[in-house]
């Protein structure tokens, strides 16, 4: 079974170690991905914006692998805050809400004070 790593580009992927996605077989698991904004690196105030940002970033990877949105069959949201849950819908029901894929969310603390969302998702094809 072969075994493919994507790179989104960015200097954390060398420096922790990982890849933004690693397909294998019929899996693709794309790691849990923040929300700069890939083209300016900027990261925006608003946890809608970030999650924005964070799906733009992990369908590049989806697609890159050779997978797309529908392929998604887990998501896991990490907020910083829980009155997020709330907002997330806006970034996350446009992607999510036809695929409705099997999903939790975690509040927990993020590397940088300024994120509030992680997402990571896992894509079957089989």
């Amino acid at each position: 079974m072969s075994r493919k790593l994507i790179s989104s580009g960015s200097p954390f992927e060398a420096q922790v170690g990982y890849s933004r996605a690693v397909v294998q077989g019929d899996w693709c698991f794309v790691a849990g991905t923040t929300g700069t904004d890939p083209e300016t690196k900027a990261m925006p105030e608003s946890v809608v914006d970030q999650g924005v940002n964070a799906l733009k970033v992990i369908g590049k990877a989806l697609e890159d692998a050779g997978f797309t949105f529908a392929d998604v069959v887990r998501v896991t949201y990490y907020i910083t805050d829980p009155a997020y849950w709330d907002e997330l819908g806006k970034a996350t029901a446009p992607v999510f809400g036809e695929i409705r894929p099997a999903a939790s969310c975690i509040i927990t603390g993020l590397i940088k004070p300024e994120m509030k969302i992680e997402i990571e998702v896992t894509a079957f094809k089989g």
